[in-house]
């Protein structure tokens, strides 16, 4: 089977070069070549691909993702409502999120930002000691990667609770919330709160004034969604007024984040290049494989989102 490249951002042969090595018996790799329609193309891999990429390709049937997030691929003009758009789920990936997000919430329990301060200005003093137990962990968002986030902070004694837009079982560890009031209720009771929805039309904006102010004074966010997730200005204003204690993010709304953004030099917040995780090549390829091969049988690929919730 054929499988087109289609990246407006990314050099996809260069990023996937040994493993598309690897499946190439299996799949031929091909170049996007604007302007030239293939029929013979079922399968792309994109990511953030040109408005029209998907225009030349008449027959294509799915078109895989290189991570987990597939919104920059849903919005893409081109992509006709018959084509499955397919995530990569890698339990690596998970492991490496679950990681980046205990060390913040420690970060936030231990008071680390405030050792650090006293350090630069030569005091030694202890600050008050708070145990797991005394610091509620909330998460927006339990797929894959929520559950490996929330099983592990249950395991080192943290109150965890998880919010998703319907009800999904949970283990006695962790408290499940769904729904518009689920959710209120969840915030009232939380002090660290991890984002990791997907992004779709209803939770863009999502990390609002409104939220903050739900949640405990003081508090503390984790950003590792999407950037259009975060109205910049209200998570300004709940530093302002104390709301809000500090925040660790991950991921913003323009990439790289610009040089002149206030968030830069904010004493309360924690800034990496949307690092918190990655997707392996090897994933990536697994699911190329299991996509084509489910193509051929006439199946629907394991991982394809549902179109309609975005996820």
């Amino acid at each position: 089977m054929r499988c087109a490249l289609v990246s407006g951002s990314l050099d996809l042969r260069d990023y996937l070069g040994a493993e598309f090595k690897r499946i190439a018996e299996r799949i031929e790799i091909v170049d996007h070549r604007q302007n030239r329609p293939d029929k013979d193309i079922r399968l792309a891999v994109a990511w953030h691909p040109p408005d029209d990429a998907f225009a030349y390709y008449p027959n294509l049937q799915a078109v895989c993702s290189i991570g987990a997030g597939v919104d920059n691929i849903i919005a893409c003009p081109s992509l006709r409502p018959d084509i499955d758009v397919v995530r990569v789920v890698d339990p690596a990936q998970a492991q490496m999120m679950s990681g980046f997000v205990l060390w913040h919430v420690i970060w936030h329990q231990r008071r680390f930002a405030a050792y650090l301060d006293q350090q630069r200005d030569g005091i030694w003093r202890r600050q008050h000691q708070r145990a797991a137990q005394d610091v509620p962990v909330a998460i927006l968002g339990y797929g894959e990667i929520g559950q490996r986030v929330a099983a592990d902070l249950a395991r080192l004694g943290f109150p965890v609770m998880v919010w998703s837009r319907s009800a999904k079982p949970t283990p006695p560890s962790v408290k499940g919330f769904h729904g518009a009031s689920g959710l209120s209720a969840m915030l009232a009771e939380t002090e660290v709160l991890v984002n990791l929805l997907p992004l779709t039309q209803e939770t863009t904006g999502i990390l609002n004034s409104e939220l903050f102010n739900t949640m405990r004074r003081g508090g503390y966010l984790i950003q590792v969604g999407r950037g259009e997730h975060l109205v910049d200005d209200d998570l300004l204003a709940a530093f302002e007024s104390g709301q809000l204690a500090g925040a660790a993010l991950d991921v913003f709304a323009a990439e790289p984040l610009v040089q002149s953004h206030p968030f830069w030099r904010h004493p309360k917040i924690v800034v990496t290049p949307h690092d918190a995780c990655e997707v392996r090549v090897e994933a990536v390829a697994s699911t190329l494989i299991a996509t084509a091969d489910a193509i051929r049988t006439g199946q629907r690929p394991p991982h394809a989102i549902d179109r309609q919730r975005g996820y």
